[in-house]
């Protein structure tokens, strides 16, 4: 194998596309009984598998109340409008663009607020320093998996009189201090869509302690309606199907696996690269598990010798795919610049222009992990006749 990278004429270290995402699916025989039983009944929504799905989860996270809806979209959408909240909502601009698109659609104010720069998570400190008299609530995201500063998030809540609700699209398969994210805060809305750790093809879960919450949420998924087509509110259709209930439930089996397989790659990528100057790793604190939905660099141009861009570029040719999240950050996004009050954000923006999420899998082998950090390392060792050559093309 060529010593140069393959941007420079060197033979790429992968052959075949390495993608950023390869879904961990339960096998078709877990499955089969099921789907035949699924088929035979005809009951294809609110059947005995959403029960069992909803059940499985609320043990798992340890919280009284599990909703399955269609997606964390409508979870968020739900949960915010339940919650009554109005006015200004504290929330990071550094996250996905569902946790603001949600607020909006609620007709609420977003209240961009910056991150740390080492967590990637809403800081606390620039949180409290956002809220007015008109903040009825904050919104806190477990990052790529990595739990946000929840005991903080609390007492700040608690102290204003606020709501909490956290996106945890990414949350399963993480730990809060030993426990699985879900239970503290008002709400926490998770993601099961292929790029997560649990998959049930698409749908969300709302975990919650409130039952007046939990009700609403089930109602709101059936149009308000609570079943003699009076309905109590406007609502949606954010109802789960059985068979994403059913893919979820056998996924729930995979879970733990899967985050220990998650972990113990994210750390052969942490020692490969970790001698690699200008490459920052996602701290996670003491006691907390990350699930490593994905696995983000923060990369320091100055010091690892070519930019961000430039290393996606180069990872390209040894077909390596890799993302820029969250590039635009949502306050730079065309949809939301308006609400924008020109607060601040420099960890936001550094991490937005900086960031590098590598491909990271459920089962991935020991020799991919190993020969991704190989073409990073090759590619920072040629930097400067990389930088060159992508400025004449």
């Amino acid at each position: 194998m060529s010593e140069l990278p393959a941007i420079l004429g060197g033979t790429p270290i992968f052959q075949e596309k390495i993608n950023i995402v390869r879904p961990v699916l339960p096998s078709l025989e877990s499955m089969d009984a099921d789907i035949e039983s699924i088929l035979q009944t005809g009951m294809v929504t609110k059947g005995r598998y959403l029960q069992a799905f909803e059940q499985a989860l609320s043990e798992h996270l340890g919280v009284r109340h599990a909703v399955a809806v269609s997606s964390c979209t409508t979870g968020l959408m739900l949960v915010y409008r339940g919650l009554g909240l109005t006015g200004e909502v504290i929330v990071p601009s550094f996250t996905f663009m569902a946790t603001v698109s949600a607020l909006v659609w609620d007709g609420l104010t977003p209240v961009f607020t910056d991150v740390d720069p080492e967590t990637t998570n809403l800081d606390p400190k620039a949180a409290e320093a956002a809220i007015t008299p008109r903040t009825s609530a904050i919104v806190g995201v477990h990052n790529f998996g990595n739990p946000a500063d929840i005991h903080e998030l609390e007492a700040l809540a608690r102290r204003y009189n606020l709501k909490l609700i956290f996106d945890a699209a990414h949350g399963f398969g993480a730990l809060y201090q030993g426990q699985p994210v879900g239970s503290r805060g008002d709400a926490q809305v998770f993601s099961l869509s292929p790029t997560k750790l649990l998959i049930a093809g698409e749908g969300g879960i709302v975990a919650t302690n409130d039952d007046a919450l939990a009700k609403y949420v089930r109602l709101g998924r059936e149009y308000g309606n609570n079943g003699n087509y009076d309905s109590l509110f406007a609502g949606i259709n954010a109802r789960m199907p059985e068979f994403n209930a059913l893919m979820g439930l056998r996924s729930l089996d995979l879970l733990e696996q899967a985050a220990q397989n998650r972990n113990e790659t994210a750390a052969l990528f942490q020692e490969g690269l970790g001698s690699l100057p200008g490459i920052d790793f996602q701290l996670v604190r003491t006691g907390n598990r990350n699930s490593y939905k994905d696995f983000s660099i923060t990369i320091n141009a100055d010091s690892f010798g070519m930019h961000r861009d430039q290393l996606s570029e180069a990872l390209e040719a040894e077909n390596v795919d890799t993302r820029k999240y969250y590039y635009p950050p949502v306050h730079r996004q065309i949809a939301y610049r308006d609400y924008y009050q020109n607060r601040p954000l420099p960890n936001t923006n550094m991490l937005a222009d900086n960031s590098l999420s590598l491909p990271i899998w459920s089962r991935m082998e020991e020799s991919t992990a190993l020969g991704i950090c190989e073409s990073i390392q090759r590619i920072q060792c040629h930097a400067q006749a990389i930088r060159s050559r992508i400025a004449q093309v």
